[in-house]
């Protein structure tokens, strides 16, 4: 089951050990503050209604504000969702951000990090290379996402992302105002006992690059509509604390969408969702973070998402279904891909 492989005969600390060199950089715990029965000097309670400390606040539990990129991971299942039926689990979803945030002199933040999601079995927690789909009777090869660069910004107005043409903002209201993205970048953080209580949200809906001229069997359609959600907690003294670069956090992590294009459900007729719900957190802010299949799996395929991230131009949003259609070739032999 995949608790006993978050807790498994192999010891956290154990299973890191082929990750010495390449983790290197990561090992070494974030200074996160604990909390003090006497007020620091270096303690100022964040103004929620000022867009400079809500930038401070986001990047430091994002992340980290300090020199070097900190690790947040997540794991949970996603579940089917069709018609009236019953939700049935699929598979395990999970990964890790490797990230850094700078403040610059404006006070906007520069965002550069590296992710990556893998799928694992429901019953033994390994990462998959095949599932079989119930629905088309077919072996199908699973698509893992990796991304070793991404680079973007959050200014002091309301971030308005954009996917594919289509206008995202987060935490967007469904207002016209907040729809602009002229609004202050003020979040709805809330006190209660010694944690910050923080919604973040984002809605998506936008044209579905991998096509159905090039892919039938992997397109779901002309437009894609993914949600993610998340409920944080972070601590107060962590995050008002100004000495300190990077705070924990714990979220709940809720993703929907439709079916993931490696599912091969074209043609399937089946009209559903996915609904993912996770566990998303910094607890340590180093590999050990990360589920032992996921970091065994990346440190024999991918060990560059452990470096630190690199600085440079923004790189706006990638998104799944655009590196899907960069990444695996048209099933329809001839078709050119959408530049």
């Amino acid at each position: 089951m995949l608790f006993e492989t978050m807790t498994g005969a192999v010891s956290r600390r154990a299973a890191l050990g082929g990750l010495a060199g390449i983790g290197a950089g990561l090992a070494a715990a974030p200074g996160f503050a604990a909390a003090s029965p006497t007020p620091r000097a270096s303690m100022r309670p964040l103004d929620v209604t000022d867009a400079r400390d809500n930038l401070y606040g986001f990047a430091k539990m994002w992340g980290t504000i300090g020199d070097k990129a900190v690790i947040s991971a997540y794991h949970g299942t996603q579940y089917a969702i069709v018609g009236k039926t019953r939700a049935q689990p699929l598979f395990n979803f999970c990964g890790f951000g490797n990230i850094r945030n700078v403040i610059q002199p404006d006070g906007s933040v520069k965002v550069m990090g590296k992710e990556c999601s893998v799928f694992t079995d429901l019953h033994t927690g390994e990462v998959l290379d095949t599932w079989d789909n119930p629905w088309i009777g077919e072996r199908v090869k699973v698509y893992p996402f990796y991304n070793d660069a991404f680079r973007g910004s959050l200014g002091l107005t309301r971030k308005v992302y954009e996917v594919n043409g289509s206008k995202t903002v987060n935490n967007a209201t469904g207002d016209g105002a907040a729809s602009t993205g002229a609004e202050p970048f003020r979040l709805p953080w809330q006190k209660f006992g010694d944690q910050y209580l923080l919604s973040w949200d984002y809605a998506h809906e936008y044209e579905n690059p991998v096509t159905k001229a090039g892919w039938p069997k992997a397109s779901t359609g002309r437009w894609v509509n993914p949600s993610e959600h998340f409920t944080i907690y972070t601590p107060i003294a962590e995050i008002d604390d100004r000495s300190v670069a990077s705070a924990r956090y714990h979220a709940g992590f809720m993703r929907q969408g439709p079916w993931w294009p490696w599912m091969m459900m074209g043609e399937s007729g089946v009209d559903g969702v996915l609904m993912g719900r996770m566990h998303s957190y910094k607890i340590t802010g180093t590999v050990e973070d990360i589920l032992p299949a996921v970091r065994e799996r990346v440190e024999r395929d991918r060990p560059d998402l452990f470096e630190e991230p690199t600085d440079g131009p923004d790189l706006g949003v990638v998104d799944t279904w655009g590196r899907y259609a960069k990444d695996v070739p048209p099933e329809v032999a001839g078709y050119v891909r959408q530049a």
